[in-house]
């Protein structure tokens, strides 16, 4: 049985990119969708309703974009590190994300982790539809996949970890018995147990326990 679970969000934290703003570097739309990204992060405006209106604005791009986009990310420094230690000690570790599988999932695999959990693109003859299939992952969302994992995992919610940098973490943060606020906003930071300054995931080993 995993002694703990730590549940990270994507974009930002887990990698250095925001994917849906590189994806709308595509269509032209970015300086738009930037905007709204940063009032959603700060949790001026409801993140459902963000995405979808950012989502709209690549209406048309064809699918190979997920492509160009997994080329641009780059996965954040300490990472790997941070799930190796975790791994190690015989924790599981999720990522739990605003973004999309479409992009996400192969670094997801390429770390190791134990679960991972995002938004579908629609996407209809080879071009996206300006659309999310299904309910968007959103902050309710995303705490009740910690929970979820947790439950699979067997691990009890006092030995949950939830590691994230937008206001769309904030109910996770919650529920988590240790929340962590990575190069984050002054909201979330707030409302953190530790925080993290510099862009580096490998520190947070050390609140874990796991580094002097």
């Amino acid at each position: 049985m995993p002694r703990f679970l730590v549940v990270l969000d994507a974009d930002s934290t887990l990698l250095e990119d925001e994917v849906i703003e590189l994806l709308a570097d595509a269509a032209g739309t970015r300086p738009q969708v930037a905007a709204i990204t940063e009032r959603a992060m700060r949790g001026d405006i409801d993140f459902g309703d963000s995405l979808r209106e950012r989502v709209a604005t690549l209406a048309g791009l064809p699918s190979t974009v997920f492509t160009d986009a997994q080329r641009a990310v780059q996965v954040t420094r300490g990472a790997d590190e941070l799930v190796r230690g975790v791994h190690a000690a015989g924790g599981t570790v999720g990522v739990v994300s605003g973004g999309f599988h479409e992009v996400l999932d192969p670094f997801a695999a390429a770390l190791g982790l134990d679960h991972c959990q995002a938004n579908r693109l629609e996407v209809v003859d080879g071009r996206l539809t300006g659309r999310v299939l299904g309910d968007v992952v959103d902050a309710r969302a995303k705490a009740a996949a910690l929970r979820t994992w947790a439950g699979a995992d067997g691990v009890p919610l006092a030995r949950t970890v939830a590691i994230g940098d937008g206001a769309n973490d904030l109910e996770m943060m919650r529920v988590a018995a240790l929340s962590v606020a990575f190069d984050a906003k002054p909201r979330v930071r707030g409302s953190a147990d530790v925080a993290v300054v510099d862009r580096d995931l490998s520190p947070v080993l050390a609140a874990l326990g796991l580094r002097g």
